[in-house]
């Protein structure tokens, strides 16, 4: 299956920009369910692949996060690191944004972070590009630190089964219409040697299937 390359990928997000928080009306369930079973009370460090425009990052760091907590996030796209950068200036000293390149972050130093975090990014990704991440995921987190992911999703239901049916098709035919994201079984990523599973939901507001993962880092 095609995917985006990073370049197409940067071109699409810097031209949906804010737009990118209209996702909301389906997103936030999953997000929401994630930062329930993420146990981010208790986090020290917090990574985060494919920020946006720092929603998800202002939520915790308003609300979830203890005071002494630091958070980072890279996306590939300049919009989205400059909408992140403005938003999360209440928190100076606390985060950090920078753009990458889009590729999985091997740059990043081993075990520095208890929280490793990616909403509705892996669903962008080529399939050999998912493990990648997630095998830097595993190498940045600290022994028994939590990967804490949400996807677009297969569906659970008759429902969001033919939503994510319809969502596949036109990815096929023109990723670009649905900003390159596909349905995926985002849970047959991760390996029973690495992760140890701790919570796995399929929300589906409005028939649009998600998936949320939150696995512990063996």
């Amino acid at each position: 299956m095609r995917t985006l390359s990073y370049q197409e990928a940067r071109r699409v997000y810097d031209r949906i920009g804010s737009a990118q928080d209209s996702q909301a009306f389906y997103e936030d369930q999953a997000t929401d369910d994630l930062i329930g079973h993420g146990d981010f009370g208790t986090a020290q460090s917090v990574f985060e692949l494919g920020c946006g425009t720092g929603r998800f990052a202002a939520k915790l760091l308003e609300h979830e996060l203890p005071p002494g907590a630091s958070y980072r996030g890279v996306d590939l796209s300049p919009t989205m690191v400059a909408l992140a950068e403005k938003r999360l200036s209440p928190f100076p000293g606390r985060a950090r944004v920078d753009l990458s390149d889009g590729k999985p972050p091997t740059s990043e130093p081993a075990g520095a972070y208890d929280r490793w975090v990616s909403n509705y990014v892996l669903d962008l990704l080529s399939d050999d590009d998912i493990r990648a991440a997630l095998a830097e995921a595993h190498r940045m987190l600290r022994a028994g630190g939590l990967l804490c992911l949400a996807s677009l999703s297969t569906g659970a239901g008759p429902g969001s089964r033919a939503v994510a049916r319809v969502w596949s098709w036109v990815h096929r035919l023109q990723p670009k219409i649905v900003g390159g994201c596909r349905p995926l079984a985002l849970a047959s990523y991760l390996p029973e040697d690495r992760w140890r599973l701790r919570h796995h939901a399929k929300p589906a507001p409005f028939c649009v299937p998600s998936e949320v993962v939150v696995a512990e880092r063996r």
